[in-house]
């Protein structure tokens, strides 16, 4: 539906009293003989899996996870990689009414081991890469059960979820009502410990808004996200959005090689895709783009970072496909975004999303004017908002400002009611008397033939406060240089506004990201303080 009459029509979520996803979307599938699943392994083999057989093998899942004695509410940690077991287990789980603790794989035993006893989990899903490293969780308060996916063999401790789910009795699983837990996902933790996000089975109902308004996920639709299987987008569109509209979806067990991804996308005949923003830029960067033909795409999505103009433009000329970004949190759903219908601001987050009172407010909780930046805020309670951060209501408190939900990015509107990002809320440089978002500094850079990926943080300066530094990674074939800094700056002040160019670049091989691929501006800011000192910092913000 095209986003305007979406807008123009009251919009009212309906979630049922009752609801589980398992029981109500995946075994209403179950009853079409359609492809539900691709999966390409490791080694790129490729498996068509119905959802006939989607539906036997989570209830199948749901039956082995009752046998051992999983109950309704029992927290249960799942880490696997991108392979069915994981769609199944996930599934499995919440059949029972069980609570799910999604956790990447890449977590070491340290990450691990907080997010199951802050949990208080008392099973562990894990698949026979990660063994090595789930085996020092041994001791963990709480933790009792350690499920091992693909191997049948007798591991010393574990027991083979693959063994147990082949004589399993399908089981349907429990009722569950919209307001019982569902998820409890972390957050990436990038200045403390990690947060516990609370979801509810309304939650599991009402990502379908998303994935029809934006996704815009059909029934004939193949639907690939790209996300990893410890992160909410995966929840989003990989999971519970796409098969909520009837798509069957991608999933693929490799890594990401920009080129292989854009062979595949074509050889598969993929029609829906969302990636990060990392990885469109890294696409677009590559020679010869337009030589890709990819003639069943037709619709394109990006969230967790906006994407910069110029990959939006490298993009549309190569495939004639404008990417339309998303705005959204683990604590929530998509908020605000450019969908089908709307006219594209290159640069703007969109509008507002159906269901979603969103504006930017003041440190007051009033809107602010046209032009003015605030705080992203959240009116109300609808479903997609979390219930609150698990065991820690200080953090659930401090995320209210009256009757408006905070996300903790800043941003101004347009005359015509569009979203601009300017950063998170500690992100945004005060430099003498500007306020200055790190995104438009790095989008310019970015459009400089020679930068690969940059990232622009405040540096403490006893005069204006902070200074605009540039980390910047360059492409191959460009070496760091006096001349270059000089080049980069005068295209940054032809590119953006002159108070905005970084007063201080320095090249680096890499930049430090969260483990979903996310810059840690904080850690760059930390270096710089301790860098420059107690007495630069003095005016730091």
């Amino acid at each position: 539906m095209p986003y305007e009459r979406t807008m123009a029509t009251a919009f009212s979520w309906d979630v049922p009293a009752q609801f589980n996803f398992g029981r109500d979307v995946v075994d209403a599938l179950a009853r079409e003989n359609r492809r539900g699943l691709l999966f390409i392994d490791a080694s790129d083999r490729r498996t068509d899996v119905s959802f006939p057989e989607i539906g036997d093998a989570t209830q199948r899942y749901a039956g082995a996870f009752r046998d051992l004695g999983i109950v309704k509410g029992e927290r249960v940690v799942v880490l696997l990689p991108k392979i069915p077991a994981w769609l199944y287990a996930m599934v499995g789980l919440v059949r029972l009414g069980a609570v799910v603790v999604p956790c990447s794989e890449q977590l070491r035993a340290k990450d691990l081991a907080f997010r199951a006893q802050h949990s208080e989990a008392t099973t562990i899903v894990a698949h026979v890469s990660n063994r090595a490293e789930v085996d020092l969780l041994r001791g963990t308060p709480g933790l009792e059960r350690f499920l091992l996916v693909g191997e049948t063999g007798n591991a010393p401790g574990w027991t083979s979820l693959d063994a147990l789910v082949e004589r399993a009795q399908p089981f349907a699983g429990n009722p569950t009502s919209a307001d019982e837990i569902a998820y409890i996902v972390y957050t990436s933790g990038t200045t403390k410990d990690p947060k516990g996000v609370v979801h509810s089975h309304a939650y599991t109902y009402a990502k379908r808004m998303q994935a029809r308004v934006w996704l815009d996920a059909r029934a004939d639709d193949l639907v690939w996200s790209t996300a990893g299987t410890g992160w909410a987008k995966s929840l989003w569109n990989v999971l519970l959005g796409p098969w909520s509209c009837g798509s069957a979806i991608v999933l693929d067990e490799g890594g990401f090689v920009p080129a292989k991804r854009l062979d595949l996308i074509r050889d598969l005949d993929v029609t829906v895709l969302c990636q990060a923003p990392t990885e469109y830029r890294l696409e677009a960067k590559l020679d010869g783009l337009g030589d890709w033909k990819l003639p069943k795409l037709r619709h394109c999505v990006s969230a967790g970072e906006p994407l910069n103009p110029e990959v939006l433009e490298r993009w549309k000329d190569a495939f004639g496909l404008t990417i339309l970004d998303g705005y959204g949190q683990t604590e929530n759903s998509l908020l605000v975004a450019n969908v089908p219908g709307l006219d594209v601001r290159p640069g703007s987050m969109g509008k507002p999303t159906p269901g979603h009172d969103v504006d930017v407010v003041d440190e007051n909780g009033a809107p602010c004017a046209a032009g003015d930046v605030g705080d992203i805020g959240v009116r109300g309670d609808p479903p997609t908002l979390f219930r609150g951060y698990y065991k820690n209501d200080e953090e659930t408190r401090a995320s209210r400002r009256g009757e408006w939900y905070l996300t903790g990015d800043r941003a101004q509107k347009d005359d015509d009611g569009y979203f601009w990002f300017v950063g998170r809320a500690d992100d945004v440089i005060s430099s003498g008397a500007y306020r200055i978002g790190p995104f438009e500094v790095e989008s310019a850079l970015l459009e400089h033939p020679a930068v690969a990926e940059s990232a622009v943080v405040g540096s403490p300066d006893p005069d204006r406060g902070n200074v605009v530094k540039a980390f910047v990674v360059l492409r191959p074939g460009h070496e760091p240089s006096d001349a270059l800094v000089r080049e980069l700056q005068d295209h940054c002040k032809r590119v953006t506004a002159p108070y905005k160019y970084p007063r201080e670049i320095e090249f680096v091989a890499d930049l430090p990201k969260t483990r979903s691929g996310k810059i840690r501006r904080v850690e760059l800011r930390a270096a710089e303080l301790k860098r420059k000192g107690a007495t630069a910092a003095s005016g730091f913000v």
